[in-house]
């Protein structure tokens, strides 16, 4: 634990509690952490300018280093204000994607701005809204889509995600890469392959000379696995999915018992 020089946390059901903020015994962790010189860090399905909109409101402005956003798929250094998109989909992907689902009762969302836009009004954007406290926008995609967006994600009922899943083995496009995956209970993500979590990291750690072998992370769902085997000591949440659990160094307690806070007292700041 002593080589541990940067910390990474996914947000939605390991950094925050089901109120949907961070606890203040985390919260008093992390500010321990940066007083020691470890950075600490987001990394999210959710997009960056979303996440920086947040911060605030979940209790953590101020305290956060290093971002990675869209599962990988963006980067954000608050020390120097750097930005960077990875790997986005072209629009025509897009729309491809959108149109092997169409006869299935989903939505579609694309986070931009810290809005998620749609191309029709219902019941599946109006409760992702509520649930990640996001506004929506619905726009026309044909023009929306004229330029690449980070992902794409497909919104649907809990207990329809299976067959949203089935479905997504079958697409394929002849022109262009995309992998979809599943990141909560009502939604299938779909990004380019070479984006992860993990190549999101290593970008963000090498502009400040660091390694994976010197971050921990702190994750709970399957988004969650590759920084979990990659990282130098991969935790997982009680409350995590068995996938990621599998890949663990530590299981934690969970994200409304200070699972995040309760780790980086007893292990990583104990000797420090």
């Amino acid at each position: 634990m002593n080589n541990i020089k940067a910390v990474m946390c996914d947000i939605d059901g390991t950094l925050l509690n089901s109120n949907g903020v961070v606890s203040p015994k985390t919260i008093e962790a992390v500010k321990k952490l940066r007083k020691h010189g470890i950075l600490f860090g987001i990394s999210t399905g959710r997009d960056v300018p979303s996440v920086k909109h947040l911060l605030k409101k979940w209790g953590i402005d101020g305290l956060v280093d290093l971002m990675v956003g869209s599962n990988g798929g963006e980067i954000y250094d608050y020390s120097d204000d750097y930005y960077e998109m990875n790997y986005p989909l072209p629009g025509s992907l897009i729309l491809e994607i959108m149109k092997h689902f169409e006869d299935m009762d989903v939505n579609f969302a694309i986070p931009s701005g810290g809005i998620l836009y749609a191309p029709k009004d219902d019941e599946h954007i109006r409760m992702l809204s509520k649930a990640d406290r996001i506004p929506y926008r619905v726009v026309d995609f044909d023009r929306f889509l004229e330029e690449p967006r980070p992902k794409v994600m497909i919104v649907c009922r809990p207990e329809d995600i299976d067959q949203v899943v089935e479905r997504s083995k079958t697409f394929h496009s002849e022109e262009y890469r995309a992998a979809a995956l599943k990141t909560a209970s009502v939604l299938l993500e779909y990004m380019d392959p070479g984006v992860s979590k993990t190549y999101g990291i290593r970008q963000i750690l090498q502009l400040h000379g660091l390694i994976m072998e010197e971050l921990c992370t702190f994750g709970d769902a399957d988004n969650d696995y590759d920084m979990t085997v990659n990282a130098g000591v991969g935790v997982v949440m009680a409350n995590g999915s068995e996938k990621t659990k599998s890949a663990a160094d530590y299981i934690t307690d969970d994200n409304d018992h200070d699972g995040i806070g309760k780790f980086i007292n007893q292990y990583i700041l104990c000797e420090r």
